[in-house]
């Protein structure tokens, strides 16, 4: 991941998770600066920011976040639980939380290397045909991905959790982009077959739940219309 991409991915997943756009300030350009010069990995700031969005979406409030800011404090935590997981393995035998997750090392490896390799692919054959958000996602989530990758190979300890956090935050990545390239009528189509496949359970169901069942359903079928693969751990 280059300079000038760090800033870039910092930025759009700000603003991808506030909703809409807004110009970051110089304050905020300072502080991807400093988190660029703490060494703040990557995909730590993002994990960060993704879970500073979790955390206000849980309680709704009036005001909106309109500062990078407003991350900071996460962000810095993750970075100071990330440092000291990897001081801790560097002085223990076990270098990981292995007895606390039925997934290994080896597993995990295998499992982002797989993904990543397939997002490669499906973005470069999607590129032949046209370049539009989908193929740009498929990149940087591959990108993102060799990062943890390198990551986890220069000694960092395996949790899980939070590893599972940050494939949740490159899935919402990958999820909007389809929503983007989706055409209307065709989105349209997925949508009444959804609702098709759910309607001899509606009645049975709260709205809530329904609700859920039906973006979770739609997501499904937009994942394989595109091929995009699953990169939650529970696909290990």
């Amino acid at each position: 991941m280059n300079y000038f991409n760090y800033f870039t991915e910092i930025e759009d997943t700000f603003v991808r998770r506030r909703g809409k756009h807004l110009f970051l300030s110089p304050m905020d350009w300072a502080l991807m600066e400093t988190w660029n010069q703490q060494g703040i990995p990557l995909h730590i700031v993002l994990r960060g920011i993704e879970k500073s969005f979790d955390s206000f979406e849980a309680k709704p409030r009036k005001r909106t976040v309109k500062s990078l800011l407003y991350c900071q404090e996460e962000v810095e935590a993750q970075y100071a639980e990330w440092t000291d997981a990897r001081l801790g393995a560097s002085s223990s035998s076990g270098g990981g939380d292995s007895e606390q997750t039925p997934f290994s090392l080896e597993a995990i490896s295998e499992h982002l290397q797989r993904n990543r390799a397939e997002l490669v692919q499906l973005a470069e054959a999607r590129r032949q045909k046209q370049e539009d958000d989908l193929s740009e996602a498929m990149t940087r989530a591959a990108a993102l991905l060799a990062d943890i990758e390198q990551d986890l190979e220069g000694g960092a300890p395996l949790d899980t959790r939070k590893l599972e956090d940050s494939l949740t935050g490159l899935e919402r990545l990958l999820n909007d982009a389809m929503f983007a390239v989706a055409a209307d009528s065709e989105l349209e189509a997925q949508k009444d077959a959804v609702k098709d496949q759910l309607k001899p359970y509606r009645n049975q169901m709260e709205t809530a739940i329904y609700n859920q069942t039906f973006n979770n359903l739609l997501l499904k079928r937009l994942r394989e219309q595109y091929g995009v693969p699953r990169l939650s751990l529970f696909y290990v």
